[in-house]
């Protein structure tokens, strides 16, 4: 039996750091080379990983005047499959134009933050037209947690499958055997825009002069938190910048706690790397995370106040650090990127049949 042609609406470029385009890489480089061939698009030095992987067809970009080459190959690619719809140009002319008489093959789109985006004053309403005539115009939709698939049927009643976001347990992994900061370091990774809370990083570093806190990011909010440490005085502070997966995950092992504050979310990696790293998470549970355990892996805060109360209980305590740790990196393998993978194999057999077979055979 042939292998099942996917074509996935991603970059494979290495220094893709895009979340969605990550996943995407994770989850091509697991697909079973034997079942699913791969083609993707890269602009200049591909994922090692896909260069390496069989079955697979790496499609190069110019730099520029990207999107007919991409209408190109959905119009007339040979797949069974078209996965991981971007909010692109691309994607909005192919979903518009295209007939579901002739065009048998299979669209999937991944929702991966809360579907309520026009409440979201950062995100603009251009933004949430095309999301909506791309990502949402898919045969079928997939939902990274029950909070966003909730969110999708009350915004705009679309059903959806729910397949969690994966993390690589082999590569982020605990350093237990280092030796202990000589004070508490609290970390937040995450793009620096106010929904995110970075804002209460820093107030969480006023109130607690003791611990160092570690920001990893970039957004429109860099200048402004800088000012603000500088205004403040908050020599406990410290950021940095586009840092590729193994320095953020020397950042991850450095650390003692993740303080991730944000209030609007699908299923954050970030929260399952700092897990998958030993991490005890603090978090807000307006998204409702299922990669976070109240009262076991951390703790899950309904306010900011909350959020602040609960790091300062993680700091005074090292033997509960400790346990949170523990308890986070076990939880985090239950998201392991082999494990979703193997969701997505089934998946793609599951609907691969339902139009027929690939263009040209």
């Amino acid at each position: 039996m042939r292998p099942i042609r996917i074509l996935v609406d991603s970059l494979a470029d290495e220094d893709a750091l895009n979340a969605q385009m990550t996943n995407a890489r994770d989850i091509m480089s697991r697909l079973d080379t034997a079942r699913f061939h791969v083609s993707t698009f890269f602009v200049e030095k591909p994922d090692a990983r896909l260069t390496q992987r069989s079955a697979t067809l790496l499609i190069q970009l110019p730099r520029r005047r990207q999107t007919l080459r991409i209408l190109r190959e959905f119009v007339w690619g040979r797949h069974d499959i078209l996965f991981y719809v971007k909010t692109s140009p691309a994607a909005r002319l192919y979903l518009a134009l295209r007939s579901k008489r002739f065009d048998k093959r299979i669209v999937i789109g991944s929702v991966e933050s809360q579907s309520d985006l026009r409440n979201e004053p950062t995100i603009k309403p251009e933004q949430v037209y095309v999301w909506e005539r791309t990502v949402l115009r898919s045969d079928f939709l997939f939902s990274n947690s029950c909070a966003v698939k909730a969110s999708l049927e009350r915004e705009y009643g679309l059903p959806s499958e729910v397949v969690p976001t994966g993390v690589d347990t082999k590569f982020y992994t605990p350093a237990w055997d280092r030796p202990a900061n000589p004070r508490v370091r609290v970390l937040f990774v995450g793009s620096l825009r106010p929904f995110k809370g970075p804002q209460v990083v820093l107030r969480a570093a006023a109130q607690e002069r003791d611990a160092d806190f570690v920001i990893v990011g970039e957004g429109i909010m860099a200048a402004e938190l800088e000012a603000q440490v500088r205004d403040e005085g908050l020599t406990n502070v410290e950021f940095a910048r586009g840092l590729k997966p193994p320095a953020l995950r020397e950042q991850y092992r450095r650390a003692d706690i993740f303080l991730f504050p944000s209030r609007w979310e699908g299923s954050p990696k970030v929260i399952l790397e700092a897990a998958a790293c030993g991490l005890p998470v603090i978090a807000r549970r307006d998204y409702k995370p299922e990669t976070a355990v109240d009262g076991q892996t951390g703790y899950l805060g309904g306010s900011d106040d909350e959020v602040l109360d609960n790091l300062a209980k993680l700091i005074a305590n090292p033997e509960l650090r400790r346990d949170m740790g523990r308890a986070s990196r076990a939880h985090s393998e239950r998201f392991d990127w082999g494990l979703i993978t193997r969701r997505w194999e089934e998946i793609f057999e599951r609907l691969a049949p339902r139009r027929g077979a690939v263009r040209g055979t």
